[in-house]
Order: structure tokens, then C-alpha cells, then sequence
């Protein structure tokens, strides 16, 4: 016979367990001018995501932006296996927003980039 208390009390922890791991996957990036955090949400072990989150504030003026995206990766020769890892993309409408490995967050409205500023990004 199942033990119905003890099942229902590790599926009550559930929900702190998954928070718990996505706040081990918070990335942070301080530029001069915004402060951005980037959380993984999908499984640790995966090499791609489309489930990032990405949340920037802009330090000036304290407006905020929320944005669902992706990780980026070059791929291999065969042209379909990510390899190694580039950043996180996002979109807005017609801005993308890339945020690299080397801590440069971009934002391009189209294919011209009108914002880059370089920080220190801690894992």
C-alpha cells in the first residue's frame, strides 16, 4: 500500500524544487547603463533552450522590459548539431536583443544595431 502522506508531501515540494533550479540558471549582465537577468527554463543537462527569460532594466530611467527567448550556439559540420555556445537571443516586435557569452548586450531594430554596451556577466 502507498504511503498517500509522505507521496503528497514530496509532490507539495515540487513547486520549491523547480524554483530552486531555475535560480541556479540566472545569469546576470551590469552594463554601464542596464542591469539584465537571464534565466533557463527548460532542464539542466540541455544544451539548447527556447525557454529563456530574459528581464532588463534600464538603470537611468528604471523602465523595465520582460522577454521570452532562445540560446544561441554555432553548429557543427553537419550544420544542425549546436556546438559551441554564443549567447541568448530575444525578440521584441521588430528588436532583437542578443546578449553574448563575452557580456556585450545588443539591440537591433531590423538588422541594424542601435545599442551595445559591454558589462561584467556572472553566472
Amino acid at each position: 500500500m502507498l504511503n498517500f502522506k509522505k507521496y503528497a508531501a514530496l509532490l507539495a515540494l515540487l513547486p520549491v524544487a523547480t524554483l530552486w533550479t531555475q535560480a541556479a540558471h540566472a545569469e546576470t549582465l551590469k552594463t554601464k547603463n542596464f542591469k539584465v537577468t537571464i534565466t533557463r527554463n527548460c532542464p539542466e543537462g540541455n544544451v539548447t533552450c527556447n525557454n529563456v527569460t530574459y528581464f532588463g532594466k534600464d538603470l537611468k530611467t528604471g523602465k523595465s522590459i520582460s522577454l521570452t527567448g532562445k540560446t544561441i550556439h554555432t553548429t557543427g559540420a553537419d550544420g544542425i548539431t549546436p556546438a559551441r555556445f554564443l549567447g541568448y537571443q530575444f525578440r521584441n516586435n521588430e528588436y532583437v536583443y542578443r546578449v553574448t557569452i563575452d557580456g556585450i548586450l545588443e539591440v537591433y531594430q531590423g538588422k541594424k544595431l542601435i545599442l551595445q554596451e559591454k558589462g561584467s556577466l556572472t553566472f
